[in-house]
Parts: structure tokens; sequence; C-alpha cells
């Protein structure tokens, strides 16, 4: 069978998860994540990641694939999830589900990336000599790529002679676009901004009662509380409360700001793409619509 899929993308508490989750059931598929923190393993309860009981509705693929301390990168990400779309066995259209923007785009986009790992050494080699040495190095090896990154830009600075160095081959002349040839159908979910800032609260008020003040202070102590995952949003804001510097009442506020921050970032991402078929989240009849455009698009094909 001809592989094909269908997208369920979006600002951050839109209600992706439950709307691929009735989806999925109808269709008796599956989903794979895109979001770029469920990916690792522990990390639940402040990555909104589907409950084990949803996880045996449905089957849910990239989800708890990586240790904490490990780094997933958008090349692996994009192997696997291709691989997915690909696999044979699935007799319907794989949901590819999730808020991360850029792993979305390298499914639908196809993006050429090149096959590097990240290099430790080379970067604290690279990072001594300063931001506006490495841009003036960048501007001599690879000036298209210059051309696109901004001179106070350190970690694109650092990714183009990274790839440089390991490869011999500027970025520029290793990246681009190559689109599937099978047919993909992008479903987007948005709602007005006031009531987004309500669903942002209510799902903050959920985590905190779900258990993630236990969470981060058990990931804090298992793995340090140096770990990159621990300064992502939610769990930054309750490390921050636990060692004292605010109370819990201003971690909430701050959880919320940043998340309707992340979301407004979210939105203008995803709105850029014209192929991206918007729906109201906060719709009566959401997914009798979806369901509705699901049905023509494989008829299509």
């Amino acid at each position: 069978m001809k592989p094909s899929a269908i997208v369920i993308c979006g600002a951050t508490a839109t209600g992706k998860s439950g709307l691929a989750l009735e989806l999925a059931q109808r269709l008796n598929s599956v989903i794979i994540s895109a979001d770029s923190r469920q990916v690792y393993r522990e990390f639940d309860i402040g990555t909104a990641k589907p409950t084990p009981i949803e996880q045996k509705l449905v089957p849910h693929y990239l989800i708890d694939i990586c240790d904490p301390t490990e780094t997933l990168t958008l090349a692996q990400y994009q192997e696997k999830a291709q691989a997915l779309i690909k696999n044979s066995e699935f007799r319907v259209p794989p949901l590819l589900v999730g808020g991360t923007g850029l792993y979305i785009k390298s499914i639908v986009k196809g993006l050429k990336i090149p096959r590097v790992s990240p290099q430790p050494e080379l970067r604290s080699q690279l990072q001594s000599l300063g931001q506006t040495q490495l841009y003036a190095f960048l501007c001599q090896v690879d000036a298209i790529a210059a051309q696109k990154i901004h001179p106070n830009d350190e970690v694109r600075t650092l990714r183009a002679l990274e790839v440089y160095y390991v490869t011999g081959k500027p970025i520029s002349e290793q990246q681009g676009e190559n689109p599937p040839d099978y047919p993909i159908l992008q479903i987007g979910l948005d709602c007005e901004t006031e009531a987004l800032k309500k669903r942002i609260e209510l799902r903050t008020e959920k985590m905190i009662e779900a258990g993630l003040i236990e969470e981060v202070e058990r990931l804090g102590k298992k793995y340090g509380w140096h770990l990159p995952l621990l300064n992502t949003l939610g769990y930054q804001e309750i490390k921050q409360y636990l060692a004292g510097d605010f109370s819990l009442s201003e971690a909430k506020k701050l959880i919320v700001v940043h998340t309707r921050q992340f979301a407004k970032r979210q939105r203008t991402w995803f709105r850029a793409y014209p192929e991206i078929e918007w729906f109201d989240a906060d719709s009566t009849d959401l997914l009798d619509r979806v369901w509705q455009r699901v049905q023509d698009f494989r008829v299509c094909f």
C-alpha cells in the first residue's frame, strides 16, 4: 500500500492529543508523537505525555525512546518517523501528532539534514573563541549560511561550523527539501487567545495536581539539577520553586506566562504554512468535522 499520513498540529493546550486519540480509535490507526520532549523517559507530567491508559487504547510511537541524559537529533527523529509512516503493516494512515514545528516540517517537507551528531569537544573549542570570531569563520567557509544566520545566533553558528569541520562541506550545500511522494493531510487546531489562556491555566493546575512537583524533585535528585531538560518549560519554574526562589503560586503564574509565550511562537510558526487546514478547537462538532475531512482525504488515494 502507498504510504500516507495525517498531521494533527497546533499550539500547546489546544487539544491535539485528545482529538488524535479519538480519530485513531475510529480509524484503528496509530499515533506518532511529534513532541521533542516526550521522546525522553521519565519526563511525563510536565510534557503532557499520553497516560498509560491512553497508550493502551491506541499504539503510540516515538515516546520514551531516549534516556534524559541522551540527545535525540532532528535527523534521528526524521529517520524514525519516516520509517514508521512507510511501515506497510499500517493499513490506514498513521497520525503524526504534536506541537514541535521542526519535527513536523522535517517530515512534511522532507528536510535534508546533515547526518552529523553533536561534537561536544569541537563545540567547546569553538565556543572559547567567542561568537564574533566564530561568525567571521562562518562567513569565510560558508557565506550562504552566514547570510541566513544572525551574527549573534551562537547556536546556529556553532552548528554550521560543526557540520563544516566534520564533513568538509558547507552546511548550505547539505540542506534543502525533498518532499515525500505520498499524500499528507495537515490538520491544525487553534482557538481564541483568551480561551487558550484558560486552557493553559487549567492544564497547569492539573499538572500540579498530578504530581509535577514530585516529578521534578525526583528527576533532580536522580540526574542532577543541571540536567538540560530540567531547564525547559514547566520544569524550570518548579525547580526554582523547590530551590526557594519563589512561592508555588508564583511558579504557577510563571508557567502560565511562559506557556502562553511559547504558544504564541508555535501559532506564528504553523500559520506560515498555507497547506495546514485549521479547525476551531472549541467547536462543539470538531470531531465530526475533522472526521469528515479525514474521510474525504482517504477517498482521494
